[in-house]
């Protein structure tokens, strides 16, 4: 049975993103057969798009903005200012434009998730936002856009102005300013090309603003972790899918494409990267996106996804093989990498550090590597040869979250971060030719909490008896349904 209940929009103002009064409906899909998990996917689509009255944006609310913006402000020295651009559209050819997504830090620190604006906050002004102007030519080929009274009523900005007057009004509070703060990624010819901007850049007076800003991001609230819990849960039950499509289809581009399908019908808004899928010999490519081969029999497939749920990612990765069955030597290599993925985890907790559990698990896939006879002599240089990446990184609004913050900090209550042991071998690397081209890696997403951790992306199976389990039985319940039809 179909249930909806929807909204008109008809006479409600249109800010050129959700908002409580344009998106408050509820919309699922019931199904009488409880234990179709396929069907309940959909439930938790609809129900997750919710806007709740007092949220700039789905799970966040107007509070935890102002309150980002305000211990912004203790960090920023004494009359100093922070510029924040939004990001640029970024064109895919001369009419198309690639999908948009917002700069974490104006995302962070405002909600608006448009292109076209410029954020200044300082200790006088407050927040002040310089917003787009849509011509009409505009509105009638892409919608309306928020503008200075959204700024006012939605953002809850101090001030607000058309951008068409930063020119105007930006250089004075410069000349007032001791110090600029901006971001740098997202730097626009807009105020850069300001005479003012440019004589306090010449004389030292503009650092990067992410020194503050991943500061601030790097503790997760209570209200962003709800939400890296949901963007994980859903990455998992579409990751559990894939794997359990990649017996009839082992291609890695279906399987890419069937992921993406999986997390988008359960509410995710895109996908955090382009996914990884490498079979075979692919898998000992690290950051392998090119997903167009077919998976030979008894290959391992790789695979590395996330999704991103309004604005918060997930990242996980799992290696299986698509036939059932892994080899004796697949099975000798993957387990080393997995009660390596276990040890570093059982090292996350407050006061710990990225440094201290990468090093752990180089010690620890060294000495596996020695025994099994893939690393001889020279170990330690050769084993960078294999895996020269870290045991892991911090992770939020970005994949690669807070990339200011070191990994010799100590770990805290609040901080999420990736564990993803991996062996890469080449098929040219000088050894056993057994393990020549093969590619395992085991990520899992982590919080720290106040007596350790929680893995979020526990659902997900990783233990090879689990593996091979559920694909064989999953496998032989779909000969049974085709034989009864």
């Amino acid at each position: 049975a179909i249930r909806r209940c929807t909204y008109s929009t008809g006479k409600v103002s249109d800010f050129g993103q959700p908002t409580s009064a344009s998106h408050p409906q509820v919309c699922f899909l019931t199904c009488p057969h409880h234990s179709d998990v396929r069907k309940h996917a959909f439930y938790f689509m609809f129900t997750s798009q919710l806007m709740k009255e007092g949220e700039i944006t789905p799970g966040i609310a107007t509070k935890e903005y102002i309150s980002r913006r305000k211990r912004l402000l203790e960090l920023l020295p004494e009359n100093s200012l922070a510029i924040i651009a939004a990001a640029p559209v970024k064109m895919m050819t001369d009419v198309v434009p690639y999908t948009f997504r917002q700069d974490a830090d104006y995302s962070y620190l405002t909600g608006c998730q448009q292109p076209g604006g410029v954020a200044v906050l300082g200790h006088e002004c407050g927040l002040c936002m310089f917003m787009p102007e849509p011509k009409p030519h505009d509105v009638v080929w892409q919608g309306l856009i928020a503008g200075v009274d959204a700024a006012l009523e939605i953002f809850k900005a101090e001030e607000a102005y058309p951008v068409s007057k930063l020119d105007k009004i930006l250089p004075n509070m410069i000349k007032r300013s001791s110090k600029l703060f901006h971001n740098k990624l997202t730097a626009t010819p807009t105020y850069t090309d300001l005479e003012t901007f440019q004589n306090a850049a010449h004389v030292g007076k503009v650092s990067d603003l992410s020194i503050f800003t991943h500061e601030l991001r790097w503790v997760k609230s209570p209200s962003e972790l709800k939400l890296m819990k949901e963007s994980a849960a859903i990455a998992c039950q579409a990751l559990l899918q894939t794997m359990l499509h990649s017996k009839t289809y082992p291609h890695e581009g279906m399987l890419s494409a069937k992921v993406e399908y999986e997390c988008r019908m359960r509410g995710a808004q895109r996908m955090a990267f382009n996914p990884v899928v490498g079979g075979g010999p692919n898998a000992s490519v690290i950051h392998y996106s090119r997903n167009d081969q077919k998976i030979k029999d008894g290959d391992l497939v790789l695979m590395d996804v996330g999704c991103e749920l309004h604005g918060y990612c997930s990242d996980l990765t799992r290696t299986w093989s698509p036939c059932g069955s892994f080899s004796s030597i697949q099975e000798e290599l993957y387990d080393l990498i997995l009660q390596t993925n276990k040890e570093c985890i059982r090292l996350c907790r407050p006061g710990a550090s990225i440094r201290q559990i990468h090093n752990c698990s180089v010690e620890l896939l060294c000495k596996g590597l020695k025994e099994i006879g893939i690393l001889k002599r020279d170990a330690f240089r050769l084993y960078h040869q294999l895996n020269p990446t870290s045991i892991g990184h911090y992770l939020g609004m970005d994949v690669h979250d807070c990339s200011m913050i070191s990994y010799d900090r100590p770990l805290k209550p609040g901080v999420v971060m990736t564990i993803e042991p991996g062996i890469y071998v080449p098929s040219s690397f000088d050894g056993p030719e057994r393990y020549q081209g093969t590619g395992i890696r085991i990520e899992d997403e982590v919080l720290i909490t106040e007596t350790g951790c929680e893995v979020l992306t526990g659902s997900m199976p990783k233990e090879i008896k689990h593996i091979e389990s559920l694909l064989n039985n999953y496998s032989y319940t779909k000969g049974m349904e085709a034989a009864t039809v």
